[in-house]
């Protein structure tokens, strides 16, 4: 997948505080199932920070390449990439070393009818690469959905609620998080788990959702009535950063923005950007899938792309009809069905 010249900068950009961070890092870093919509950023940004910083380090990805321009893309940065199934032991046990591993790899979508790829994806296969990296420190991506829908008035789900899980594709996140956490304490391996909601960006996420429904004049579900987003950027580089955080006993680590949104507020934003009357769907809940990032904060720091910056961001590439990636986040699911 090509991205457009200015998109790649924009989510690839590394700040000050990365290269700083990945100077004081020892050895390489292994991003584990690349491919996808945040691994490209995760990987160049790496790389990137790296070469401002001129250090001696690769930035490995990994990922099975079914779309040859995401490798061809992550190449012409100088990322190494490594073509590989990792439900291969034979291909895992073959990857190169890292000192430092950025885990991404996982099923969500068409998890109904095909729930045991599910499970054996998301938390048979920690297992194994728990043990192939048992000696290197891990930032292991996980979702916002391990947490119960929270009641909106009271604030998000925080790091120290405990899961509740609604689903099978949920659940087997649950299984991820455990696995690795069990292989983490055996291995005395530093551990992080990145638990996400939502990454958003022009062509994808719940805003360009959101404004592509009230652009064309449909109505807006109410039902998820508010959301958590963070702009993908900003979730690159805490990626990356939180490799310094992983710990033994494993951390976890909300990875969101600070604010809770409105579903009806933002599509109210977007239909004056457009000079459209909104229209909407279904009744507003209590309840939502929705994180507090005050940790994530007290380490980092606020986001460097703010709600407003992204709603902006995202009217203007609604506007000019930009292409779209075409993988809905499905963030209005109550039942748990992905």
């Amino acid at each position: 997948m090509n991205l457009p010249l200015d998109i790649e900068s924009d989510l690839t950009t590394p700040s000050e505080e990365l290269i700083d961070d990945l100077a004081a890092l020892d050895g390489d870093i292994a991003v584990l199932g690349v491919g996808g919509k945040v691994g490209p950023s995760v990987a160049i940004m790496a790389k990137r920070a790296i070469d401002k910083a001129g250090l001696n380090k690769e930035v490995f990805g990994i990922a099975r390449f079914s779309d040859p321009d995401s490798r061809a893309l992550l190449d012409s940065h100088g990322v190494k990439t490594v073509p590989a199934d990792l439900t291969d032991d034979q291909q895992l046990d073959s990857l190169p070393d890292a000192k430092n591993v950025i885990y991404m790899a996982g099923a969500k979508f068409g998890t109904t009818g095909n729930e045991h790829f599910t499970w054996m994806m998301n938390s048979y296969l920690p297992g194994r690469v728990a043990q192939k990296y048992r000696d290197s420190r891990i930032v292991a991506f996980s979702t916002l959905l391990t947490y119960p829908m929270a009641d909106v008035s009271h604030g998000g789900s925080t790091e120290s609620d405990p899961p509740g899980p609604f689903g099978e594709y949920a659940a087997s996140c649950v299984g991820r998080e455990r696995v690795f956490e069990h292989f983490a304490l055996k291995n005395e391996t530093p551990l992080l788990i990145f638990r996400l909601g939502y990454s958003i960006e022009t062509r994808y996420g719940v805003l360009q959702e959101i404004a592509q429904t009230v652009f064309d004049s449909k109505p807006v579900s109410l039902e998820m009535s508010h959301a958590s987003v963070i702009w993908q950027r900003d979730v690159a580089e805490y990626a990356i950063r939180s490799l310094k955080l992983a710990s033994t006993p494993p951390r976890r680590l909300n990875i969101t923005g600070p604010e809770i949104v409105s579903i009806k507020w933002l599509a109210e934003q977007f239909g004056r950007r457009f000079g459209k009357e909104v229209k909407f769907e279904g009744q507003e809940n209590d309840t939502a899938y929705v994180m507090d990032g005050t940790a994530l904060q007290g380490e980092f720091g606020y986001p460097s792309v703010t709600l407003h910056q992204m709603i902006e961001r995202v009217s203007e590439w609604t506007t000019a009809q930009g292409p779209t990636i075409g993988k809905p986040t499905k963030f209005q699911q109550r039942n748990g069905q992905f």
